[in-house]
Protein backbone atom coordinates (compact mmCIF):
# COMPACT_ATOMS: atom_id res chain seq x y z
CA UNK A 1 0.00 0.00 0.00
CA UNK A 2 1.41 3.27 -0.67
CA UNK A 3 -0.82 6.54 -0.42
CA UNK A 4 0.36 10.31 -1.60
CA UNK A 5 -0.74 13.02 0.17
CA UNK A 6 -1.07 16.50 -1.98
CA UNK A 7 -2.87 20.00 -1.87
CA UNK A 8 -1.87 21.57 1.20
CA UNK A 9 -1.35 25.32 0.92
CA UNK A 10 -1.44 28.34 3.19
CA UNK A 11 -5.19 30.06 3.55
CA UNK A 12 -6.95 32.64 5.23
CA UNK A 13 -9.26 32.10 7.78
CA UNK A 14 -13.14 31.50 6.20
CA UNK A 15 -11.58 29.83 2.92
CA UNK A 16 -11.49 26.38 1.22
CA UNK A 17 -8.88 23.65 0.41
CA UNK A 18 -9.29 20.70 -1.22
CA UNK A 19 -6.93 17.54 -0.46
CA UNK A 20 -6.04 14.43 -2.13
CA UNK A 21 -4.58 11.10 -1.83
CA UNK A 22 -3.95 8.82 -4.34
CA UNK A 23 -3.38 5.08 -3.43
CA UNK A 24 -1.96 2.40 -4.79
CA UNK A 25 -4.56 0.50 -6.79
CA UNK A 26 -6.93 -1.92 -5.27
CA UNK A 27 -6.11 0.23 -1.63
CA UNK A 28 -9.48 2.01 -1.51
CA UNK A 29 -11.58 -1.02 -1.91
CA UNK A 30 -9.85 -2.97 0.87
CA UNK A 31 -9.35 -0.68 3.73
CA UNK A 32 -11.25 1.73 5.08
CA UNK A 33 -9.76 5.67 4.10
CA UNK A 34 -9.03 8.26 6.82
CA UNK A 35 -7.93 11.61 7.27
CA UNK A 36 -5.82 12.93 10.24
CA UNK A 37 -3.91 15.80 11.30
CA UNK A 38 -1.30 16.81 13.28
CA UNK A 39 -0.60 20.40 14.90
CA UNK A 40 2.33 21.63 16.12
CA UNK A 41 3.47 20.61 19.71
CA UNK A 42 -0.03 17.90 19.53
CA UNK A 43 -0.76 14.54 19.26
CA UNK A 44 -2.50 13.05 16.16
CA UNK A 45 -6.45 13.34 15.82
CA UNK A 46 -8.51 12.05 13.65
CA UNK A 47 -10.58 14.20 11.26
CA UNK A 48 -12.46 11.93 9.02
CA UNK A 49 -12.84 8.64 7.55
CA UNK A 50 -14.98 6.82 5.03
CA UNK A 51 -15.76 2.70 4.77
CA UNK A 52 -14.43 1.27 2.04
CA UNK A 53 -17.48 0.50 0.68
CA UNK A 54 -18.12 4.28 0.49
CA UNK A 55 -21.69 3.44 2.41
CA UNK A 56 -20.60 5.87 5.00
CA UNK A 57 -18.77 8.49 6.66
CA UNK A 58 -17.08 9.54 9.98
CA UNK A 59 -16.10 13.13 10.94
CA UNK A 60 -14.84 14.71 14.29
CA UNK A 61 -16.87 17.04 15.43
CA UNK A 62 -14.32 19.74 15.25
CA UNK A 63 -14.87 19.63 12.00
CA UNK A 64 -18.46 18.45 11.27
CA UNK A 65 -20.63 20.66 8.98
CA UNK A 66 -17.45 22.22 7.44
CA UNK A 67 -15.53 19.17 5.70
CA UNK A 68 -16.16 16.58 3.82
CA UNK A 69 -14.57 12.91 2.60
CA UNK A 70 -15.01 11.28 -0.56
CA UNK A 71 -13.46 8.76 -2.63
CA UNK A 72 -13.18 7.90 -6.31
CA UNK A 73 -12.29 3.96 -6.45
CA UNK A 74 -11.76 4.58 -10.11
CA UNK A 75 -9.16 7.45 -9.76
CA UNK A 76 -8.08 5.67 -6.67
CA UNK A 77 -8.33 8.68 -4.84
CA UNK A 78 -9.34 9.96 -1.45
CA UNK A 79 -10.66 13.99 -0.78
CA UNK A 80 -11.16 15.98 2.16
CA UNK A 81 -12.72 19.01 0.84
CA UNK A 82 -12.24 21.50 3.69
CA UNK A 83 -14.45 24.95 4.14
CA UNK A 84 -14.81 27.44 6.28
CA UNK A 85 -11.14 26.75 7.71
CA UNK A 86 -10.40 28.30 11.03
CA UNK A 87 -6.44 29.07 12.15
CA UNK A 88 -6.87 25.77 14.40
CA UNK A 89 -7.41 23.46 11.57
CA UNK A 90 -3.76 24.39 11.09
CA UNK A 91 -1.73 21.71 10.90
CA UNK A 92 0.27 18.53 8.81
CA UNK A 93 -2.72 16.58 7.51
CA UNK A 94 -2.14 12.56 6.60
CA UNK A 95 -4.36 10.25 4.70
CA UNK A 96 -4.19 6.41 6.36
CA UNK A 97 -5.40 3.19 5.86
CA UNK A 98 -7.29 1.05 8.34
CA UNK A 99 -8.71 -2.26 8.64
CA UNK A 100 -10.43 -2.21 12.20
CA UNK A 101 -14.25 -2.84 13.63
CA UNK A 102 -15.95 0.63 12.79
CA UNK A 103 -16.36 1.83 16.16
CA UNK A 104 -12.74 2.15 16.27
CA UNK A 105 -12.00 4.49 13.38
CA UNK A 106 -11.92 7.52 15.27
CA UNK A 107 -8.59 5.73 16.94
CA UNK A 108 -5.62 7.54 15.23
CA UNK A 109 -3.78 4.58 16.73
CA UNK A 110 -5.58 2.43 14.46
CA UNK A 111 -4.48 3.23 11.18
CA UNK A 112 -1.89 1.12 9.60
CA UNK A 113 -0.53 2.76 6.77
CA UNK A 114 0.12 6.45 6.22
CA UNK A 115 0.75 8.85 3.86
CA UNK A 116 3.85 11.40 4.01
CA UNK A 117 1.20 14.69 5.19
CA UNK A 118 0.74 17.22 3.65
CA UNK A 119 0.98 20.96 5.76
CA UNK A 120 -2.44 23.21 5.70
CA UNK A 121 -1.94 26.82 6.98
CA UNK A 122 -4.78 28.67 7.86
CA UNK A 123 -4.12 32.50 9.10
CA UNK A 124 -6.71 34.82 11.02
Amino acid sequence: VQLQASGGGMVQAGDSLRLSCEASSGTLRMYHMGWLRQAPGKEREFVAAVRRDGSYTYYADSVKGRFTISKDNAKHTVYLQMHSLKSEDTAVYYCATTRVVLSSIREPKMYDVWGQGTLVTVSS
